[in-house]
């Protein structure tokens, strides 16, 4: 595996890494602070709330590898009675909508975080400037607009339709039902030789 290729796998899976390592972290953290408090009665205060900014960073994190997966909350039935030109045309139009509100977000956000934002704010307990915390904003936005873009390039420049795992589950299943349909299963078959023996 050449260099290129090494460092195109690891920034392609970043989102899947960091989101790991967040949940496993803040998981850890807290079962600290129920031990902490349940078995020596001394609450550590300072996890709680570092837990809490590790899980707002992983639900961040988390929307952006989402996207990469395609696996978004989004409408997307009416696309279905379109011809399958007009549903990708749709699709796209509906991604690039998206991709300008990110961009938006983006300078939003950034121009609090680096511009409008005091920077005397810190944290309660842990003492640290809140702008830190505040920096997934632009990076998960800008994260997710790449994600969109990367989507769109492997769907309509190299033909590969990524979708998200659990809506491909959902198709077979449909199909599978919609083809055993007209077939008896099982079940109705027992059902009809009991009701007729």
């Amino acid at each position: 595996m050449t260099i290129g290729k090494m460092i195109f796998k690891i920034i392609d899976n970043i989102e899947k890494v960091i989101c790991r390592t967040l949940l496993a972290s803040f998981v850890v953290l807290l079962f600290i602070q129920i031990i902490s408090r349940q078995v020596f009665g001394h609450s550590l205060s300072w996890t709680e709330e570092l837990s809490t900014y590790m899980f707002v960073w992983f639900v961040y994190f988390g929307a952006s590898y989402a996207t990469k997966l395609a696996a978004h909350n989004r409408v997307t039935f009416q696309f279905k009675l379109f011809p399958p030109v007009v549903a990708v045309i749709s699709e796209a139009i509906a991604d690039l909508i998206w991709v300008c509100f990110n961009g938006y977000f983006v300078f939003l956000s950034y121009d609090f975080v680096f511009n409008k934002m005091n920077l005397f704010w810190k944290s309660q307990t842990l003492g640290f400037p809140m702008k830190y915390v505040y920096m997934i904003l632009p990076i998960a936005f800008a994260l997710m607009t790449i994600r969109i873009l990367q989507v769109n390039y492997y769907k309509l420049v190299k033909g590969i339709d990524i979708r998200d795992p659990e809506s491909l589950e959902v198709e077979k299943l449909i199909e599978s039902s919609s083809t055993n349909a007209g077939k008896p299963t099982k079940t109705t078959e027992l059902r009809q030789e009991h009701t007729h023996g």
